[in-house]
Protein backbone atom coordinates (compact mmCIF):
# COMPACT_ATOMS: atom_id res chain seq x y z
CA UNK A 1 0.00 0.00 0.00
CA UNK A 2 1.25 3.54 -0.82
CA UNK A 3 1.84 5.26 2.74
CA UNK A 4 0.69 8.80 3.63
CA UNK A 5 2.37 11.75 3.47
CA UNK A 6 3.33 11.36 7.44
CA UNK A 7 4.52 8.19 6.66
CA UNK A 8 6.68 8.76 4.63
CA UNK A 9 8.89 11.31 5.92
CA UNK A 10 11.52 8.92 7.18
CA UNK A 11 11.75 7.95 3.72
CA UNK A 12 12.15 10.77 2.03
CA UNK A 13 15.08 12.03 4.88
CA UNK A 14 16.37 8.66 4.49
CA UNK A 15 17.37 9.75 0.52
CA UNK A 16 17.27 13.37 1.08
CA UNK A 17 19.97 15.34 -0.71
CA UNK A 18 21.01 12.37 -3.45
CA UNK A 19 22.23 13.30 -7.15
CA UNK A 20 19.65 12.29 -9.91
CA UNK A 21 20.08 12.03 -13.32
CA UNK A 22 16.78 12.51 -15.05
CA UNK A 23 15.99 11.27 -18.21
CA UNK A 24 12.62 10.20 -20.90
CA UNK A 25 12.13 8.68 -24.38
CA UNK A 26 9.56 11.31 -24.79
CA UNK A 27 11.99 14.43 -25.27
CA UNK A 28 13.06 16.80 -22.99
CA UNK A 29 10.07 18.99 -23.41
CA UNK A 30 7.25 15.84 -22.27
CA UNK A 31 4.82 16.62 -19.63
CA UNK A 32 5.98 13.83 -18.16
CA UNK A 33 9.48 14.46 -17.80
CA UNK A 34 8.34 18.27 -16.07
CA UNK A 35 5.94 16.72 -13.64
CA UNK A 36 9.07 14.13 -12.32
CA UNK A 37 11.51 16.36 -11.97
CA UNK A 38 9.25 18.59 -10.05
CA UNK A 39 8.80 16.01 -7.40
CA UNK A 40 12.28 14.89 -7.71
CA UNK A 41 13.64 18.31 -6.19
CA UNK A 42 11.59 17.44 -3.69
CA UNK A 43 14.37 14.42 -2.19
CA UNK A 44 17.81 15.11 -4.20
CA UNK A 45 19.57 17.47 -6.61
CA UNK A 46 18.34 16.93 -9.97
CA UNK A 47 19.94 17.20 -13.40
CA UNK A 48 18.30 16.65 -16.76
CA UNK A 49 19.43 14.94 -19.82
CA UNK A 50 16.63 14.13 -22.27
CA UNK A 51 16.44 12.90 -26.31
CA UNK A 52 15.44 16.38 -28.12
CA UNK A 53 12.83 14.28 -29.85
CA UNK A 54 10.56 11.40 -28.78
CA UNK A 55 12.51 8.20 -29.49
CA UNK A 56 9.74 5.51 -28.21
CA UNK A 57 10.23 2.51 -29.27
CA UNK A 58 13.92 2.49 -30.08
CA UNK A 59 15.04 0.09 -27.22
CA UNK A 60 18.84 -0.17 -26.48
CA UNK A 61 20.14 1.68 -29.79
CA UNK A 62 23.34 4.20 -29.27
CA UNK A 63 25.42 6.67 -31.59
CA UNK A 64 28.30 5.79 -32.84
CA UNK A 65 28.79 6.22 -36.60
CA UNK A 66 27.91 9.96 -35.89
CA UNK A 67 28.73 12.86 -33.50
CA UNK A 68 26.60 12.78 -30.85
CA UNK A 69 25.14 16.41 -30.29
CA UNK A 70 24.18 17.94 -27.30
CA UNK A 71 22.78 21.66 -25.94
CA UNK A 72 20.92 23.26 -23.06
CA UNK A 73 17.85 23.62 -23.08
CA UNK A 74 16.13 26.18 -21.66
CA UNK A 75 12.61 27.80 -20.18
CA UNK A 76 12.49 31.13 -20.62
CA UNK A 77 15.59 31.88 -18.60
CA UNK A 78 15.56 28.74 -16.20
CA UNK A 79 18.06 25.80 -17.68
CA UNK A 80 15.55 22.64 -18.29
CA UNK A 81 18.74 20.68 -18.85
CA UNK A 82 20.64 18.57 -21.63
CA UNK A 83 18.58 18.04 -25.03
CA UNK A 84 20.65 15.14 -26.81
CA UNK A 85 20.32 14.40 -30.19
CA UNK A 86 20.36 10.48 -29.46
CA UNK A 87 18.36 7.72 -27.91
CA UNK A 88 17.76 7.50 -24.18
CA UNK A 89 21.05 5.23 -23.54
CA UNK A 90 22.90 7.39 -25.41
CA UNK A 91 21.57 10.53 -22.62
CA UNK A 92 22.40 8.61 -20.17
CA UNK A 93 25.71 7.63 -21.46
CA UNK A 94 26.71 11.01 -21.96
CA UNK A 95 24.96 12.62 -18.72
CA UNK A 96 27.08 10.17 -16.58
CA UNK A 97 30.48 10.41 -18.52
CA UNK A 98 30.41 14.04 -19.21
CA UNK A 99 27.43 16.45 -18.34
CA UNK A 100 26.59 15.90 -14.98
CA UNK A 101 28.45 18.17 -12.13
CA UNK A 102 28.63 15.34 -10.17
CA UNK A 103 28.52 11.57 -10.33
CA UNK A 104 24.19 10.35 -9.85
CA UNK A 105 23.78 8.09 -7.02
CA UNK A 106 20.04 7.24 -8.85
CA UNK A 107 18.89 7.21 -12.21
CA UNK A 108 14.93 7.91 -12.81
CA UNK A 109 13.63 7.57 -16.43
CA UNK A 110 9.99 8.69 -17.38
CA UNK A 111 7.14 9.26 -16.85
CA UNK A 112 6.64 7.88 -19.89
CA UNK A 113 3.53 8.29 -21.73
CA UNK A 114 2.27 4.42 -21.79
CA UNK A 115 2.49 1.47 -19.59
CA UNK A 116 6.22 -0.59 -20.20
CA UNK A 117 4.74 -4.09 -19.45
CA UNK A 118 5.07 -7.49 -20.23
CA UNK A 119 7.37 -8.17 -22.96
CA UNK A 120 7.25 -4.82 -24.30
CA UNK A 121 10.10 -4.24 -21.54
CA UNK A 122 12.39 -5.30 -24.46
CA UNK A 123 11.09 -2.24 -26.68
CA UNK A 124 11.31 0.35 -24.12
CA UNK A 125 13.14 3.17 -24.64
CA UNK A 126 12.40 4.30 -21.03
CA UNK A 127 13.15 0.84 -19.28
CA UNK A 128 16.32 1.39 -21.97
CA UNK A 129 17.20 4.29 -20.12
CA UNK A 130 17.36 2.72 -16.70
CA UNK A 131 19.29 -0.30 -17.75
CA UNK A 132 21.68 2.08 -19.48
CA UNK A 133 21.73 3.62 -15.60
CA UNK A 134 22.10 0.28 -13.83
CA UNK A 135 25.28 -0.77 -16.47
CA UNK A 136 26.90 2.12 -15.23
CA UNK A 137 26.50 0.50 -11.01
CA UNK A 138 23.63 3.11 -10.44
CA UNK A 139 20.21 2.30 -9.07
CA UNK A 140 17.82 3.14 -12.00
CA UNK A 141 14.13 3.19 -11.94
CA UNK A 142 12.02 3.16 -14.98
CA UNK A 143 8.48 5.17 -14.28
CA UNK A 144 5.48 4.92 -16.49
CA UNK A 145 1.88 5.93 -16.81
CA UNK A 146 -0.99 4.16 -18.52
CA UNK A 147 -1.31 6.62 -21.65
CA UNK A 148 -4.57 9.17 -21.79
CA UNK A 149 -4.78 12.20 -23.62
CA UNK A 150 -4.86 13.91 -20.80
CA UNK A 151 -2.79 11.95 -18.24
CA UNK A 152 -2.51 13.56 -14.92
CA UNK A 153 1.23 13.12 -14.72
CA UNK A 154 1.94 16.06 -11.82
CA UNK A 155 -0.45 13.22 -9.78
CA UNK A 156 1.60 10.32 -11.11
CA UNK A 157 4.43 11.70 -10.19
CA UNK A 158 2.74 12.08 -6.55
CA UNK A 159 2.75 8.83 -6.13
CA UNK A 160 6.00 7.54 -8.12
CA UNK A 161 8.53 9.91 -5.88
CA UNK A 162 7.61 8.64 -2.63
CA UNK A 163 7.51 4.67 -3.85
CA UNK A 164 11.02 5.45 -5.29
CA UNK A 165 12.20 6.56 -2.10
CA UNK A 166 10.85 3.94 -0.03
CA UNK A 167 12.62 1.64 -2.38
CA UNK A 168 16.05 3.22 -1.73
CA UNK A 169 15.37 3.10 1.93
CA UNK A 170 14.69 -0.87 1.90
CA UNK A 171 17.00 -2.36 -0.89
CA UNK A 172 20.43 -3.41 -0.01
CA UNK A 173 23.50 -1.82 -0.65
CA UNK A 174 24.18 -2.76 -3.98
CA UNK A 175 22.80 -0.54 -7.31
CA UNK A 176 19.55 -2.04 -8.97
CA UNK A 177 16.98 -1.52 -11.80
CA UNK A 178 13.78 -1.46 -11.22
CA UNK A 179 10.65 -0.67 -13.86
CA UNK A 180 7.44 1.05 -12.11
CA UNK A 181 4.28 0.83 -14.18
CA UNK A 182 1.20 3.37 -12.80
CA UNK A 183 -2.35 2.76 -14.33
CA UNK A 184 -4.75 5.38 -14.35
CA UNK A 185 -6.97 3.56 -12.37
CA UNK A 186 -4.53 4.70 -9.41
CA UNK A 187 -4.73 8.23 -10.27
CA UNK A 188 -8.35 8.56 -9.25
CA UNK A 189 -8.49 5.86 -6.14
CA UNK A 190 -6.15 4.47 -3.29
CA UNK A 191 -3.93 1.83 -5.13
CA UNK A 192 -1.56 -1.21 -3.86
CA UNK A 193 1.69 -1.30 -4.61
CA UNK A 194 2.40 -4.72 -6.35
CA UNK A 195 5.67 -6.64 -6.53
CA UNK A 196 5.26 -8.90 -9.65
CA UNK A 197 7.23 -10.41 -12.92
CA UNK A 198 6.52 -9.41 -16.16
CA UNK A 199 4.38 -11.26 -18.21
CA UNK A 200 6.65 -12.52 -21.44
CA UNK A 201 3.57 -13.80 -23.43
CA UNK A 202 3.84 -12.24 -27.19
CA UNK A 203 2.12 -9.64 -28.56
CA UNK A 204 -0.23 -10.65 -31.30
CA UNK A 205 1.61 -8.81 -34.25
CA UNK A 206 0.01 -8.34 -37.75
CA UNK A 207 0.40 -5.66 -40.37
CA UNK A 208 -2.29 -3.69 -42.08
CA UNK A 209 -1.44 -3.12 -45.44
CA UNK A 210 -2.19 -0.45 -47.73
CA UNK A 211 -1.26 2.09 -50.57
CA UNK A 212 0.45 5.13 -50.76
CA UNK A 213 -0.55 8.03 -53.21
CA UNK A 214 2.26 6.19 -55.47
CA UNK A 215 0.45 2.65 -55.83
CA UNK A 216 3.41 1.96 -53.32
CA UNK A 217 2.59 -0.18 -50.43
CA UNK A 218 3.70 0.29 -46.58
CA UNK A 219 2.37 -1.42 -43.55
CA UNK A 220 1.34 0.10 -40.40
CA UNK A 221 1.59 -3.00 -37.18
CA UNK A 222 -1.65 -3.20 -35.58
CA UNK A 223 -0.26 -5.72 -32.78
CA UNK A 224 -2.48 -5.86 -29.55
CA UNK A 225 -1.05 -6.88 -25.87
CA UNK A 226 -1.68 -10.10 -24.93
CA UNK A 227 -4.61 -10.90 -22.59
CA UNK A 228 -3.96 -11.28 -19.37
CA UNK A 229 -2.28 -14.52 -18.30
CA UNK A 230 -3.20 -17.82 -16.28
CA UNK A 231 -0.89 -16.64 -13.78
CA UNK A 232 -2.77 -13.76 -12.11
CA UNK A 233 0.69 -12.31 -10.37
CA UNK A 234 1.94 -11.16 -13.38
CA UNK A 235 2.46 -6.91 -13.91
CA UNK A 236 0.07 -7.00 -16.85
CA UNK A 237 -2.96 -8.47 -14.79
CA UNK A 238 -1.83 -6.29 -11.85
CA UNK A 239 -2.00 -3.10 -13.45
CA UNK A 240 -5.33 -4.37 -15.40
CA UNK A 241 -6.88 -4.11 -11.69
CA UNK A 242 -5.82 -1.28 -11.49
CA UNK A 243 -2.39 -2.21 -8.86
CA UNK A 244 0.86 -0.12 -9.12
CA UNK A 245 3.59 -3.04 -10.23
CA UNK A 246 7.01 -2.61 -9.70
CA UNK A 247 9.57 -5.30 -11.07
CA UNK A 248 13.02 -5.82 -10.24
CA UNK A 249 14.88 -6.30 -13.45
CA UNK A 250 18.17 -7.42 -14.74
CA UNK A 251 19.98 -6.96 -17.85
CA UNK A 252 22.01 -9.95 -18.06
CA UNK A 253 20.08 -12.62 -20.37
CA UNK A 254 22.48 -15.71 -19.83
CA UNK A 255 20.54 -18.88 -19.00
CA UNK A 256 22.89 -19.94 -16.25
CA UNK A 257 20.03 -22.72 -15.89
CA UNK A 258 21.66 -24.11 -18.57
CA UNK A 259 25.42 -23.68 -18.74
CA UNK A 260 26.17 -27.28 -16.90
CA UNK A 261 24.33 -28.88 -19.47
CA UNK A 262 26.12 -27.43 -22.49
CA UNK A 263 29.26 -27.41 -21.01
CA UNK A 264 28.40 -31.35 -21.49
CA UNK A 265 27.71 -30.85 -25.00
CA UNK A 266 30.21 -31.63 -27.98
CA UNK A 267 31.34 -29.52 -30.29
CA UNK A 268 34.06 -29.58 -33.41
CA UNK A 269 35.34 -26.38 -34.58
CA UNK A 270 35.46 -26.13 -38.64
CA UNK A 271 38.88 -25.89 -40.24
CA UNK A 272 39.48 -22.44 -41.91
CA UNK A 273 40.09 -23.09 -45.46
Amino acid sequence: MILTASEVTPYFTAVYGMQILLTNDDGIYAPGLAALEHELRKIGSVEVAAPLTEQSGVGHAITYRTPLMAREAYDGTRQRGWAVEGSPADCVKLAISELCSARPQLVVSGINSGLNAGINVLYSGTVSAAIEGAFFGVTSVAVSLEWDEQARYDIAAQLAVPIISQILAQKGPEPQLYNLNIPLAALNRPSEVRVTPMCIAPWGESYERRDDPRGRPYYWATGKQPAPASDATTDLAELRAGNITLTPLDFDLTRRDKLAEMRRWQFAAATGS
